[in-house]
């Protein structure tokens, strides 16, 4: 089997859920008026459309009310308004050396102006073990802190002890901020168990919803300063950004045919179960870790254990780029994957992979045992191509 083999997910999923597509072209059809800016009936449909992925959304992660879930356009920005609204004046942030730089770009940017210093806690990439007594120090330490860490790795997909962390966070009185971009919809999601003050994930990976949409969930008591103010079609009497959420941080018309396709999505996921796509994930993991193992010349990371990841798995080959391995396989095998740093450099330095980076295989809900082959085979053939110093071009 050759052909359109996608094993990129942690990028962005695909396939989308038929609903998704039909629920984007519902609103087109039958609503796209701006929501809560007119009293029109397409406007109305627009906001009870809004509305009704904002419910399925919190159903699906578990918060105690909808309006915990604000609308961004990533996972980006929802960091960026919990980083920037949590950070301490003057403080540190502790964070982790897992981090994409979606977190470590804001972090930096704080630091370069001045605003707070950043510590790093090591976390291992394999294993997802932190050291706990390290981070509770550090978050202990005299003055303001902010936490921030990942959820699950996007290099490896190693979970980290989130819970754990956000109770040490709390016995040191620090708001802890969450990045769910690889967990959300991948495992089951609760939430007000992490204990984090802010999670932030985007809409297009595993929430299986379109690009442009994202969500940002605030515990309850927390807030924070948006990003920016403007028209929410709320208190349009006052000059004043409104004080209540959602609508405090969704200035601006929102992408409302991406979030109609974000709740159908939400609707698939509640029908199908995380649990169940948690254990696809595991096995699909399984079988591939499983077909490359002892394959000389192949180092594969992240967790041994799949049950502990999220259906990622980076590798390289000895001898043989990983950017000229994903060429190969996608060329000569139509096998589709990324290769090189992930966006997340501070990751790669943790596992000795830096500067190069890996190829990274992401699995998703509608992968198949068929195509894991025949990416096992393909692996298989340019590894025996290195070992035999045959040259790249002649591997397959």
């Amino acid at each position: 089997m050759t052909g359109d083999i996608y094993l990129d997910n942690a990028t962005t999923s695909w396939p989308k859920p038929p609903g998704v597509l039909e629920a984007m072209k519902e609103f087109l059809e039958t609503a796209g008026g701006g929501p809560g800016r007119a009293g029109h009936h397409r406007s109305i449909a627009t906001s009870r459309g809004v509305s009704l992925a904002r419910e399925r959304l919190a159903d699906l992660l578990g918060a105690e009310s909808p309006d915990e879930l604000a609308f961004t356009k990533n996972a980006t920005e929802g960091l960026n308004v919990a980083i920037r609204g949590l950070a301490p004046t003057g403080g540190r942030i502790v964070t982790t050396s897992l981090e994409h730089n979606s977190v470590m770009r804001p972090l930096r940017f704080l630091e370069q102006r001045g605003d707070c210093s950043v510590e790093v806690v090591h976390a291992d990439g394999n294993t997802g073990e932190i050291d706990l007594d390290d981070w509770a120090a550090r978050l202990r330490a005299p003055g303001p802190c902010l936490a921030v860490a990942v959820h699950a790795s996007n290099v490896t997909g190693v979970l980290l002890p989130i819970p754990a962390m956000a109770a040490v966070a709390a016995d040191a009185g620090a708001p802890f901020v969450v990045d769910a971009s690889q967990s959300a919809g991948h495992i089951p999601l609760s939430l007000p168990a992490l204990g984090a003050s802010a999670v932030a994930m985007p809409g297009h990976k595993g929430l299986l919803g379109p690009m442009g949409t994202g969500v940002l969930y605030l515990a309850p008591g927390v807030e924070v300063e948006p990003l920016m103010q403007g028209g929410t079609g709320s208190r349009s009497e006052f000059e004043y950004q409104p004080d209540f959420a959602p609508d405090r941080y969704e200035s601006g018309t929102l992408n409302a045919i991406g979030i109609f396709g974000l709740g159908a999505a939400a609707e698939h996921l509640l029908a199908t179960g995380v649990d169940r796509i948690q254990t696809r994930l595991a096995e699909l993991t399984s079988r591939f870790r499983d077909a490359l193992a002892g394959v000389d010349a192949v180092t594969v990371l992240g967790p041994a254990d799949p049950a502990v990841g999220v259906g990622i798995v980076s590798l390289n080959i000895d001898g043989v780029p990983c950017a000229t391995v994903a060429r190969l396989i996608d060329d000569q095998w139509g096998v589709m994957t990324r290769a090189g740093l992930h966006c997340s450099p501070a990751a790669h330095r943790s596992l000795g992979t830096a500067p190069e980076g890996t190829i990274r295989f992401s699995f998703g809900e509608a992968t198949s045992e068929d195509e894991i082959d025949v990416a096992v085979d393909a692996l298989r053939t340019i590894a025996a191509g290195a070992r035999n110093a045959e040259p790249v071009r002649t591997l397959a």
